[in-house]
């Protein structure tokens, strides 16, 4: 492994880390403050990506999945007032969406590369994105997937509410969602700024 993909792995890893830890408070009636860290995650990938190609940013990633697996396996032996900390739901929903997510990142970020600056990043995260707050979400508290961990009583997350407290009605996880994608998509564009500034130095550092 090159020393150069070092910074990349260990901010993967601590914004995974972090993520774990703080998606356990709540930020408002919507949000956990885990969904303001996660979404960085993909500002690593797609600098890793630009400076280093995709063999990098695909390495980043699975360091970043290997975190996530360990925060997981510890979380569910960590019992709190409900229960484990971490759900097998909770677990499974945020491993795969994470896996996948990032990885459909790094391969339309290389597609698009070569066009303008801003597009290979601005896609990717966009798309990403959606696929984990759809995967994660669904996996995690959907009704239908009960039969995944029957013990686990996440009926909490179905209850029937207004989304975001004023749209038409669905089950509370769908609020949860949707608030979950609109803070990653406002990131996505504000990710814009730090990533056009650290891939310039880099690339000028490398060159």
């Amino acid at each position: 492994m090159k020393s150069s993909y070092l910074p990349g792995i260990l901010a993967m890893a601590a914004i995974v880390l972090a993520s774990n830890i703080l998606v356990q408070f709540l930020f408002g009636n919507w949000l956990t403050w885990g969904a303001f860290t996660y979404p960085l995650a993909f500002l690593v990938t797609d600098i890793m990506n630009r400076v280093y190609g995709v063999a990098a940013a695909r390495r980043v990633v699975f360091a970043g999945f290997v975190t996530g697996v360990i925060c997981s396996l510890i979380g569910t032996q960590i019992m709190g007032e409900f229960g484990p900390l971490v759900t097998l739901r909770i677990a499974l929903g945020s491993g795969l969406a994470f896996l996948v997510a990032q990885l459909m990142d790094v391969a339309i970020f290389d597609r698009l590369r070569a066009g303008a600056w801003w597009r290979a990043p601005v896609v990717s995260t966009l798309v990403g994105s959606s696929l984990d707050t759809a995967l994660f979400f669904t996996i995690a508290f959907s009704a239908s997937l009960s039969f995944l961990e029957p013990a686990n009583d996440v009926s909490w997350a179905g209850d029937i509410l207004h989304i975001l407290g004023h749209g038409p009605e669905a089950p509370l996880w769908v609020s949860l969602a949707i608030a979950d994608w609109l803070v990653k998509l406002a990131l996505a564009l504000i990710a814009l700024v730090p990533f056009r500034l650290i891939t310039r130095k880099v690339l000028a550092q490398v060159a």
